[in-house]
């Protein structure tokens, strides 16, 4: 009885800390913009990294690839995309283990990402961010999203952030499937040009990535050219109603 009860008071001292969750994203990246093109999938971010609201890095990748047949793009918190990559890592692995000539396919992947992201959100612990996950295997194109709560579907084309604001109008004007690669880069580029101009998290740092049968490119980082002559842009607040 004695030893029960000292066991207790020892465990109400205890310094050690208890289950934690991510209750807060600290360290977020923002849009993320991909498409189907005539030949596999496009796919662009930037490479910033926003501690709260200061722009605090600006070299992080947020698009890698995912085994043979698959690339990956994520926005908001990057320790958690992290362990996503961990996971996913891991699941490649075991793929290739089994040495049979076959690897596993973006639809495979994503629905994958499915279940780990919805059963995180029902351990009220979810991994904070939203995923696009493209590919080609066998000749067939694919291209999805996944939200940090498990919600997911299949588009032509698609984008996380500001970008499923600012970037879809764009997409659905311009975009049809027989776009060269050479048309899907502009198309991509107006997307983010659009977005570093409105999005505060934007950095004028970006890649673009593809994915066709022969395999993944990542470009190098590089910066658009910019305007910022516009007169909206130079006393944006005229005409604003308030007290500010």
């Amino acid at each position: 009885m004695g030893s029960s009860s000292e066991t207790k008071q020892n465990s109400l001292l205890s310094s050690e800390p208890g289950i934690q969750r991510t209750q807060y994203p600290y360290v977020t990246g923002s849009s993320v913009v991909a498409l189907k093109y005539k030949d596999g999938i496009l796919m662009a971010a930037d490479m910033g990294g926003s501690y709260g609201s200061t722009l605090r890095y600006k070299s992080v990748e947020r698009i890698k690839p995912v085994g043979k047949h698959s690339l990956i793009g994520a926005s908001g918190e990057i320790s958690d995309f992290q362990e996503i990559m961990r996971y996913l890592d891991e699941q490649v692995l075991n793929d290739n283990m089994w040495d049979d000539g076959n690897s596993l396919g973006p639809k495979e992947i994503h629905s994958y990402l499915t279940r780990v992201m919805y059963n995180r959100r029902n351990k009220f612990d979810p991994l904070w961010n939203t995923l696009l996950l493209g590919g080609v295997k066998k000749g067939q194109k694919f291209l999805g999203m996944v939200t940090m709560i498990g919600v997911n579907f299949e588009e032509n084309h698609v984008a996380t952030g500001f970008g499923n604001h600012m970037a879809q109008p764009i997409l659905r004007s311009e975009w049809h499937e027989n776009l060269t690669f050479e048309e899907g880069v502009a198309l991509l580029e107006k997307c983010m040009r659009v977005l570093l101009y409105r999005d505060r998290s934007a950095v004028n740092k970006f890649q673009i990535a593809k994915i066709t049968e022969e395999g993944v490119t990542i470009s190098q980082p590089y910066a658009l050219k910019t305007f910022w002559g516009f007169k909206a842009f130079e006393n944006p607040t005229a005409g604003a109603e308030g007290s500010w």
